[in-house]
């Protein structure tokens, strides 16, 4: 049972629907987006283990033992990964797809002879029925090879239509679109409109009742698979609900059929990479649809979308570990096989570095992708709203990295394009197209910025849940100060045991080594959990300002996620006969080199320049600085 230092008091039924942030000082539109997106927050009583970091409880059960699929499944699973790797290289011609900004119906019905559209969809619905786990290492082999067929099936599967009606859907819309969903029909998602990306308050696509239908008006901006899709996944306004006396807006989310009159492609968008990512404006003028579509219950479309981007955004890291792989496999290559200076550029202390970079953070990636994957097989309810977000975060930063030391190590010929390559005679390493068809991973379905920010405010909310109505104005002083005393007591049982030197420790059976790196991450949890709370108190309300300050904060969090989880996943590969000590050395780089980021980002909140610099960025908007852009055309 936990004790009251452990966990911070449960809300109670009397706060439902109310805020704990003080939001007395916004204007109307923060107020707006912020009582919006509060509204919509998953709301889980067992904290999970990144929560728990940040709180300086160090929980590895929670994560270890890492277990294997389920045997039942383990055979299909491997039958079916075997047989979409051999189909990409045989089939897919991923560099004829990006120059011709198409993907071949053959290719698309190979997909569905293989059943690659419906993945997660359960068997009863024509779907394959497997794992998130499985799902995932299918996202990673299709990234390693083809980003624009990884793009076209993820959003379809993650984001689309199976993904929302999984979670939220009743039995008969599940029993209507999944096995269509299953069967290839494509589905896509539209949120994003041109005045709203991360500020849902501002959606104006609207859906107004008429009877046992809607009516939907708007626009939408970059929908995926939109131009060729036969199902859409629609977020609208609807009529406001009175919280308090006062109106607030309410979204909701429905199911659109591409053909209902009304529904228009209005223009096909095009990106650096990912050119057959069939993505567009999709306008909506009149359109009817039926009550029964609508998904989760009406108002509740945000906390559909953000749920669903939840538990869909491990697709997105799963594609950043293949293109890690893939960056391993072509520098361990070349750097053996380039010869400067009368040896292999390998051996070069500066190229080794890279390869050292690339294979050590690849082997991070698929530890924290794998761990948290197998949270969601064990309990699909589970809280992996802090996991999944540095899963993505981190992912895509350290996979871009990853390219980034690979386009070094291959100099101009990683800067050269496959077609010159071949035409030249040497072999086409696509390193020019994977930088393309990656940079937008930092980007879609939460940028780095929102996650740094996403993974704080969850970070925040055991202290809030605490002291958060004691330091809201706009609560009556009663609840202030009765609050208060509960926080008073709270932080004198908490915050002391934030500078005792135990409470860490590795679970029972893990290798020495591996237990001593777990027994520090228990450590520096403690200290994350003390810096932040040091932090709360030194800036007050004022903190949601101080994002960069926040961004070192969730960044330590990460690494140390990155640290347990892979020391995890290497006592899991020594147990399956991996040789410990080649299992080892990459645990122990890689660890190595997180340390030197946490460490930096330690020193960083307490010395930086981050006000200047943000002083100085606000004198370049309104123009004083205009003088350093002459010169220019």
């Amino acid at each position: 049972m936990s004790s009251p230092v452990e966990t911070p008091p449960a809300k109670k039924p009397a706060d439902d629907g109310k805020s704990v942030i003080d939001m007395s000082k916004m204007n109307e539109g923060q107020r707006a987006a912020l009582q919006v997106t509060e509204a919509a927050r998953e709301s889980h009583d067992d904290i999970s283990f990144g929560g728990n970091l940040f709180m300086g409880r160090w929980k590895p059960e929670k994560l270890y033992p890492l277990t294997d699929i389920d045997p039942e499944e383990k055979p299909r699973a491997d039958k079916f990964l075997a047989d979409l790797a051999t189909f990409l290289r045989e089939k897919v011609d991923a560099d004829l797809i990006d120059r011709t900004g198409e993907i071949p119906e053959e290719v698309q019905a190979g997909f569905r002879r293989l059943g690659a559209y419906g993945i997660k969809v359960p068997q009863k619905y024509g779907g394959l029925g497997f794992s998130q786990t499985t799902y995932c290492r299918a996202c990673l082999l299709m990234a390693s090879h083809c980003g624009n067929t990884f793009a076209h099936l993820s959003v379809h599967q993650s984001i689309g239509v199976a993904q929302p009606i999984l979670l939220f859907g009743t039995e008969e819309q599940k029993t209507k679109f999944l096995p269509r969903s299953a069967a290839g029909e494509l589905a896509a998602f539209a949120l994003t409109e041109k005045g709203v990306g991360s500020d849902p308050a501002r959606v104006t696509t609207e859906a107004k009742p008429d009877g046992d239908d809607f009516i939907l008006n708007g626009e939408k901006l970059w929908c995926s698979n939109g131009t060729r899709a036969g199902l859409l996944i629609v977020a609208c306004k609807t009529p406001p609900k009175l919280v308090d006396g006062k109106p607030r807006t309410q979204i909701t989310t429905f199911v659109v059929e591409a053909k209902s009159p009304g529904v228009e492609v209005v223009h096909r968008s095009r990106f650096m990479g990912l050119h057959a990512l069939y993505n567009g404006v999709i306008r909506f003028t009149n359109v009817r649809v039926p009550r029964a579509n609508v998904i989760g219950g009406e108002g509740r479309g945000l906390k559909v979308a953000l749920s669903t981007l939840n538990s869909g955004r491990l697709s997105i890291p799963a594609s950043s570990i293949g293109v890690a792989k893939r960056s391993l496999q072509i520098a361990r290559e070349w750097g053996k096989e380039r010869i400067q200076w009368g040896v292999p550029v390998g051996q070069h202390a500066a190229v080794a570095e890279k390869i050292r970079r690339i294979a050590a953070h690849a082997f991070a990636m698929e530890a924290m992708l794998i761990t948290t994957s197998r949270l969601v097989d064990r309990d699909k309810k589970a809280d992996i709203r802090l996991e999944a977000s540095m899963c993505k975060m981190w992912g895509t930063e350290k996979a871009w990295m990853c390219l980034d030391e690979l386009m070094q190590v291959r100099g101009g010929r990683g800067y050269e394009n496959v077609e010159s390559l071949k035409a030249r005679g040497e072999k086409p390493y696509p390193v020019e197209r994977m930088m393309r068809d990656n940079r937008v991973s930092m980007i879609f379905e939460g940028s780095s910025e929102i996650m740094r920010l996403f993974i704080m405010r969850e970070a925040l909310d055991p202290h809030l849940k605490v002291a958060g109505i004691a330091l809201n104005s706009e609560r009556p002083w009663g609840e202030r100060i009765k609050s208060a005393f509960a926080a008073a007591g709270f932080y004198a049982w908490w915050y002391p045991r934030q500078w005792l030197p135990f409470g860490g420790g590795a679970p029972a059976g893990m290798h020495p080594r591996l237990a001593d790196h777990m027994d520090g991450v228990g450590g520096l949890s403690r200290r994350l959990a003390r810096t932040l709370f040091h932090q709360m108190v030194k800036f007050g309300p004022k903190l949601e300002k101080r994002q960069v300050l926040l961004g070192r904060l969730a960044d330590i969090g990460t690494d140390l996620f990155a640290i347990a989880a892979s020391c995890i996943f290497a006592q899991k590969q020594i147990n399956d006969g991996q040789p410990a000590d080649r299992v080892l050395v990459l645990v122990d780089d890689f660890r190595a080199q997180a340390m030197l980021r946490i460490d930096q980002n330690f020193r960083g909140i307490g010395n930086n320049a981050d006000q200047h610099g943000y002083d100085l960025a606000q004198q370049v908007i309104n123009g004083d600085h205009q003088w350093v852009e002459q010169g220019i055309v």
